[in-house]
């Protein structure tokens, strides 16, 4: 249990570090589009390797399409409701619902005795800085500095949080239910990086964003497959 803590604590963190970073300074938006291209990069990756992939290997392909289903329609239905609120609420809300079932994952494997998985772990933490960046950068636009703070620390308290309730799980969660975790985690990260980030970045940083967008995925894709 006390792994599961650290390593959920050291995932969520970089929620915080990115919402610190984005209110310690402006920032231009050129450089909030590229930071964001390449969190979307990170993110296409642990769709990719970490989410889509690795649930298919453990609990084949309906449970993966199921979760997927039903995480990209939570995500669609509840950005709807917070449409209003501007993109750093989209990002925030991608943030959650994806980092709750990632930190799920990352807890589940712990408690079976696994070595902690670096490309996870990376993919994570590569990801949530810029989704944090930008969120917060927009977030201060239409709200007070503390109360910016205070959403990136709940969000990240509770991903932080899933990791224990993973691991505390571990003992009945199947194969299939895992794998059905992973794709919603996918699910509602898709349609986030379509429906927000990615248009998001293009706008503020124009072109330059397939390229850092790119670099993103070759980093965390890198770190995936070293690890395994």
């Amino acid at each position: 249990m006390g792994a599961a803590i650290l390593w959920g604590v050291v995932a969520a963190s970089s929620l915080v570090i990115g919402a610190v970073l984005g209110l310690a300074r402006p920032w231009p938006r050129e450089w909030v589009g590229l930071v964001l291209g390449f969190g979307a990069g990170a993110l296409i990756s642990a769709v990719s390797f970490e989410l889509f992939g690795e649930g298919i290997r453990l609990g084949g392909a309906l449970p993966v399409a199921i979760g997927l289903a039903v995480g990209a329609l939570t995500y669609f239905f509840s950005a709807g409701r917070v449409a209003s609120m501007g993109g750093g609420a989209a990002l925030a809300l991608g943030a959650f619902l994806d980092g709750i079932p990632e930190q799920m994952v990352l807890g589940i494997g712990l408690a079976g005795g696994q070595s902690v998985s670096a490309g996870l772990l990376a993919a994570i933490f590569v990801s949530n800085l810029p989704e944090a960046i930008g969120g917060a950068t927009d977030m201060k636009r239409h709200m007070r500095r503390k109360q910016v703070t205070l959403n990136w620390v709940w969000i990240a308290s509770f991903c932080a949080a899933a990791t224990v309730v993973g691991y505390a799980i571990a003992d009945i969660a199947s194969d299939e239910m895992q794998a059905g975790i992973n794709g919603f985690a996918a699910g509602a990260l898709i349609v986030m990086l379509v429906d927000s980030m990615i248009p998001e970045a293009t706008e503020q940083a124009g072109r330059k964003t397939g390229l850092v967008t790119t670099l993103g995925f070759a980093v965390a894709a890198g770190l995936s497959l070293a690890s395994n």
